[in-house]
């Protein structure tokens, strides 16, 4: 019970520092991301105290790219146009050490979404973020495994998907992250759940996308520590949801107070809702 307990305000001091890291630092986190989610990232990005560019044009990625403290992949409205910047601004982070998050937004739709993803983990993602389903069928490497995956919406559990972000994480060398009632990750090894969170998040589009941003800034300030850093965005974002929730209506204006939760999230409050726990 002494070890739980330590390990419990080892986490809470873990996840504020990186809080305030985030908010000293101010990161630049670039964002080629989807139509729908870049409102919500930006703003999540801006109240956590980084600094987003949604830079997605293949010409500015040679300048700009190598500038940036990390980048965030997201292929929710993935196309051939958007495609050759992802994989060009992946690979300048793979070639100066700048840590990138990939977001495989409903990768098992089509061959051409799956093998796009496929491709960008090629280039070394320091963390990987999807829901359940989404990790299974990357994990899979295979359309005809992951059939019942077909969009956004997760048909798994995130305890389903815990033996796939493993086998993931081992052949991917990223992190992974599967987001759920209970957020997991894992390095391949060890797995860590972040419990925080309320269930009309996910009533509010491109939620997952925000916490992949989130994600980015975290790793961002100290990427030699990328699954604690995923942790602490992933369970910080449930708590300012939580908190959100306190003061909402409905999805409109839980994503309001979301947001104003984030940027106004003092020590005292994240410490006494942040819950994370090792699962193995």
């Amino acid at each position: 019970m002494e070890e739980k307990k330590k390990e419990e305000l080892e986490w809470r001091r873990k996840t504020w520092k990186l809080v305030s890291k985030v908010r000293l630092e101010s990161p630049l986190i670039q964002c080629i991301t989807n139509f729908v989610s870049m409102d919500l990232m930006a703003n999540t990005l801006l109240s956590a105290g980084a600094s987003p560019a949604m830079v997605h044009s293949l010409e500015e990625i040679h300048e700009f790219t190598p500038r940036v403290s990390a980048l965030c992949l997201n292929v929710g409205t993935l196309s051939s146009s958007s495609l050759p910047a992802m994989i060009a601004a992946a690979k300048l982070c793979s070639q100066l050490d700048i840590p990138w998050v990939l977001d495989p937004v409903a990768v098992s739709a089509s061959s051409f979404r799956f093998d796009a993803c496929v491709q960008l983990v090629q280039f070394k993602p320091t963390v990987i973020r999807g829901n359940a389903s989404e990790i299974i069928s990357l994990s899979s490497c295979s359309l005809q495994s992951s059939a019942a995956s077909m969009g956004v919406d997760s048909t798994h559990g995130s305890m389903d998907a815990v033996e796939a972000a493993k086998l993931l994480a081992q052949t991917s060398g990223a992190i992974v992250a599967v987001s759920g009632a209970t957020d997991i990750v894992t390095d391949g090894n060890q797995v860590v759940g972040a419990h925080n969170g309320v269930p009309l998040m996910q009533k509010i589009t491109a939620t997952g996308c925000a916490v992949t941003a989130l994600i980015a800034a975290f790793v961002a300030v100290d990427k030699s520590h990328a699954l604690d850093a995923a942790v602490s965005a992933l369970a910080v974002f449930g708590v300012a949801g939580e908190l959100g929730m306190k003061m909402a209506k409905g999805p409109a204006s839980l994503r309001m107070h979301l947001i104003d939760s984030l940027y106004g999230l003092d020590e005292a409050t994240l410490q006494s809702h942040v819950n994370i726990t090792s699962l193995c």
